[in-house]
């Protein structure tokens, strides 16, 4: 059974730092992504893998968050730091079964998700 599980999510100070991690169960997915979704607003592509391993961030992340992936443990995860408020939102990962050169950050173009975790970051 495909099974997508997130852990990691917690409260933290502005300029923190967390770490999710993504265990991927059923299946090895070559393409994988972070998403998140603050109340009120759209799902958004946080960070994504590619099954060449090319990989792809969001703005408003670059430089501050690491998207990685250990095969045999056949889990994805998330480095963030110099966390802000702004970054507060369920965070979700994502997978896709096919092949991909190009990481994407479309919703649309994954069709596993995990249950979500929460990160919320104060001032």
């Amino acid at each position: 059974q495909v099974q997508l599980v997130e852990s990691g999510g917690d409260s933290v100070q502005a300029g923190g730092s967390l770490r999710l991690s993504c265990v991927a169960s059923g299946y090895t997915y070559s393409n994988m992504a972070w998403f998140r979704q603050a109340p009120g607003k759209e799902r958004e592509g946080v960070a994504a893998s590619s099954s060449v391993r090319r990989t792809t961030y969001a703005d408003s992340v670059k430089g501050r968050f690491t998207i990685s992936r250990d095969n045999a443990k056949s889990t994805l995860y998330l480095e963030m730091s110099s966390l802000k408020p702004e970054d507060t939102a369920t965070y979700y990962c994502a997978a896709y079964r096919g092949f991909r050169t190009l990481p994407s950050l479309v919703p649309a173009d994954y069709n596993y998700w995990g249950q979500g975790t929460q990160v919320t970051v104060s001032s």
